[in-house]
């Protein structure tokens, strides 16, 4: 099922964006749910998919970890069921995630469902990421609270609650709603009858994470090894003193090691592209040989892009699953980045060069790419 949603992208991204929340009423007008409870529950049985089970009983906090292997003993209240990346594993719910490509691709987390039972919920908490999150069956009231200073505990090792607070959104939501929230607003969520939600989250990295993904980086490239230098140096009177213009030079040559524009755009395109869930790869049975592909292609079948793989475009160098992309074509490459379903016409001329059908024949057999059944 192919998701219209009604937003004005422009205004929104202007008066909402990583500023302030808000409820987009009827905005997935007739919407369907692309999942059940029961496909949920299985999906949560897999190894390969990130669940959580979470309760709140006579005002205690429990969560666990799935894979689960039964759902028994769960009683009718008081718990929710949640599953991250769904949009990798479940194709109908992945298309949930389409209209949201306006936006960048490499800050898109996941498709996070949640199954919650009447009240079932998580708990008042804030989020480092924004959140689409999308009303489906059921009803569930939102609140949320501005984004003040607030106080986080533990109620549970595997949770991460704030003080209650003063909402300044509180609505109920309707099937087709979206609450979007950005970075740092506290917000809790209370179940009146079985419900599903679809949280579409974009997460944008830390200092932390893009210094330490740097630094492997440089490591496995060899860069940086030119030492610390200094010919100029004049007798000291205070060995133990170190100088400022010291510290200056010691800066300077850690960021002359990030300001390698090659360097940089490399280590960016593979850290941008790798999947931060797993993904549902499958390499194809028996392997194609060049020749199909480009024959099917050629009588007009289309490929599929597996779904959350990153396929990004960084000033002209394309990257796919943390890889650079061996695609010489250029116009072929941006097509690769760019759709999600492509043949032929977005394909150009490409798809009567050798190079590229024999590049793309092994993206397909990696299990990136697939024909449409």
């Amino acid at each position: 099922m192919a998701y219209q949603l009604n937003l004005n992208w422009p205004e929104f991204l202007e008066k909402y964006w990583q500023k302030k929340p808000v409820v987009l009423k009827n905005a997935f007008p007739g919407f369907v749910d692309p999942i059940t409870p029961d496909e949920l529950a299985g999906l949560a049985m897999e190894p390969e998919v990130d669940s959580r089970l979470v309760s709140h009983q006579d005002g205690k906090w429990q969560a666990s970890h799935g894979p689960f292997e039964d759902f028994d003993g769960l009683g009718e209240t008081g718990w929710s069921l949640l599953a991250q990346a769904v949009n990798h594993w479940h194709m109908p719910a992945a298309e949930l995630v389409r209209p949201f490509r306006v936006l960048p691709e490499w800050r898109l987390d996941d498709l996070m469902i949640s199954y919650s039972v009447p009240g079932g919920g998580v708990g008042p908490h804030i989020d480092n990421y924004d959140v689409f999150i999308i009303q489906g069956m059921g009803r569930r009231r939102w609140r949320v609270g501005d984004a003040l200073p607030m106080r986080q505990f533990c109620p549970h090792p595997a949770l991460l609650h704030v003080d209650p607070f003063e909402p300044i959104i509180d609505v109920e939501m309707s099937p087709g709603d979206i609450l979007y929230i950005p970075p740092g607003f506290p917000h809790d969520g209370f179940t009146y009858e079985d419900t599903l939600n679809y949280s579409v989250g974009f997460r944008g990295p830390n200092g932390r994470d893009l210094i330490s993904s740097f630094a492997d980086y440089a490591l496995e490239n060899d860069l940086g090894g030119t030492h610390y230098s200094d010919p100029d140096l004049t007798v000291r009177e205070r060995a133990g003193r170190v100088e400022q213009y010291e510290l200056d030079r010691l800066r300077e040559q850690m960021m002359a090691v990030i300001n390698q524009p090659e360097d940089f755009r490399q280590w960016f395109g593979r850290f941008a592209s790798t999947p931060r869930h797993e993904l549902d790869i499958a390499p194809a049975e028996p392997p194609y040989e060049p020749a199909e592909v480009q024959e099917a292609l050629l009588g007009g079948e289309k490929l599929i892009r597996l779904s959350g793989l990153r396929v990004l475009n960084v000033e002209g160098t394309f990257f796919v699953n943390a890889e650079r992309l061996a695609v010489e074509d250029a116009k072929a490459a941006d097509a690769l980045s760019r759709y999600t379903e492509l043949g032929q016409h977005e394909l150009g001329d490409a798809v009567k060069q050798a190079e590229f059908i024999a590049a793309l024949t092994g993206l397909i057999n990696q299990g990136y790419w697939f024909f449409e059944e």
